[in-house]
């Protein structure tokens, strides 16, 4: 069976940035179920996907603007320490959940400590990565008219 939109699909894969260092991978663990055509893996991974069959192994880069989308300057600002009440020492790396101007939840990340200035970045981590995967087709079956209405492999 070819993969088609509302297969349920298997695969294994490795993702890896342009540099080779190793991302995601399924390797050890569980192979990736995903429902196509519904938006959930990225869009150029899904268009990828398609017409492929259970056995095919295939290497694909996948650029930004088909992945998580390339780095928005908008989404990195910086703010005074006090916007983050209660938090007694800001560092890099550390993570917190704020609005967007839309009033959608965001992840952002601390990027820079100056002072008592803070710079935050609310782009996900892969915005700007072109992506590079390994994978490998285990299964793909005709999802259950459930699964489609429900938009998920059950």
């Amino acid at each position: 069976m070819k993969i088609a939109n509302h297969s349920v699909v298997e695969i294994n894969y490795t993702l890896k940035d342009a540099e080779g260092t190793v991302i995601d991978t399924s390797e050890g663990g569980q192979p990736l179920k995903y429902l196509q055509g519904v938006g959930n893996i990225i869009p150029g991974l899904e268009k990828e996907m398609l017409d492929k069959s259970a056995g095919d192994k295939f290497s694909v880069v996948i650029a930004p603007e088909e992945a998580y989308g390339p780095q928005n300057p908008e989404l990195i600002q910086t703010l005074p320490s006090s916007a983050f009440g209660g938090v007694e020492k800001l560092e890099v790396g550390m993570a917190f959940r704020a609005q967007s101007t839309e009033g959608h939840p965001i992840e952002v990340e601390v990027i820079d400590v100056d002072g008592d200035q803070v710079t935050i970045n609310g782009n996900h981590p892969l915005a700007g990565v072109e992506l590079h995967f390994d994978v490998e087709v285990v299964s793909v079956r005709e999802a259950t008219p459930e699964e489609i209405d429900h938009g998920h492999v059950h």
